[in-house]
């Protein structure tokens, strides 16, 4: 098997129930069926007393105990090896208008896995009935706890929560989706999935487009990451945009600030008033965090998803 063959075989798609292209391809978004966009303003989300830093020397920060549940990458990973980490000084800012676009796309999730214990993560709406999400959000794998391996039992969603207000209510999902590379192997450069809704939820919130961009494009985008952070007061989401240090062909690194909880948030550039994924966030380090690349194959998984 050559290396092409290799990689095509760890993008192959698996389910809970039952040639890659060389140019960049977008899905567009949807701001959904209610008004409120809100505007955007030099590739960051135009949040009151949000700008984008400046380039900062980087410092070593305390632990943060969670208030709440939780991260599912613990599940996976252990507590708290590659936990997403705040990078400096903390820049999130909270969202409170959760019930407008784009932040009602980001949905605050509750995890139950095999076993019954329940974790917390982020996913994003790419669809009329489908959430974009990190592997092990739902499929845990290496946990090392009798039972709890594999597909998670069950996937509260919840689109828009803020606090204790669910804005558009809340779905329970059991379909999932990933590939063997994350399932089968485990590999992190493989850790996307996907979960799919009974009904079409995302008409009511809208969703973010998604694409696979060229080194340059995603190089010279910001990394803006709204999602549900378990060192916040619970189901609250926080929003935090910065630069993209490197990328690779499966991963992107960025300085965008987060924690326990965002796994499986989606990292989207703006164009216009468009946002476009370009990344899956997965995983932190002491200098950056960092996400699974949408590269054609996870492109092209996305849409199969999706529809």
């Amino acid at each position: 098997m050559n290396s092409v063959d290799e990689k095509l075989d760890e993008h192959t798609p698996v389910s809970s129930v039952a040639k890659e292209v060389s140019t960049a391809v977008e899905q567009e978004g949807n701001v959904g069926s209610a008004s409120g966009v809100s505007d955007a303003d030099g590739g960051i989300e135009n949040v009151p007393g949000y700008s984008l830093p400046q380039a900062q020397v980087l410092t070593e920060t305390a632990a943060v105990e969670l208030h709440s549940l939780p991260d599912i990458a613990w599940a996976s990973f252990g507590e708290p090896i590659d936990a997403e980490a705040v990078i400096g000084t903390d820049d999130r800012v909270q969202i409170t208008n959760t019930s407008v676009y784009p932040w009602r796309a980001h949905a605050s999730l509750l995890i139950t896995a095999a076993d019954g214990s329940q974790w917390i993560g982020t996913g994003w709406f790419l669809g009329p009935h489908t959430l974009g999400t990190a592997g092990h959000v739902v499929f845990i794998k290496n946990s090392g706890v009798p039972g709890r391996d594999g597909w998670v039992r069950s996937i509260q969603v919840m689109p828009g929560r803020n606090g204790n207000q669910l804005p558009y209510g809340s779905v329970t999902a059991s379909n999932f989706h990933s590939v063997l590379g994350w399932t089968r192997d485990g590999d992190q450069n493989y850790d996307y999935g996907a979960i799919v809704l009974g009904s079409d939820l995302g008409s009511q919130t809208g969703w973010l487009g998604f694409g696979a961009y060229d080194d340059a494009t995603i190089q010279g985008s910001t990394a803006n990451i709204s999602g549900y952070p378990g060192d916040k007061p619970a189901g609250t989401q926080w929003y935090h945009g910065s630069r993209v240090t490197s990328v690779n062909a499966q991963k992107v690194f960025y300085e965008t600030d987060s924690f326990g909880g965002q796994s499986g948030s989606a990292v989207y550039r703006i164009v216009g008033q468009d946002r476009y994924a370009f990344a899956v966030h997965t995983y932190g380090g002491a200098t950056s965090n960092s996400g699974t690349r949408i590269n054609n194959a996870v492109f092209n998984n996305l849409v199969a998803w999706r529809a």
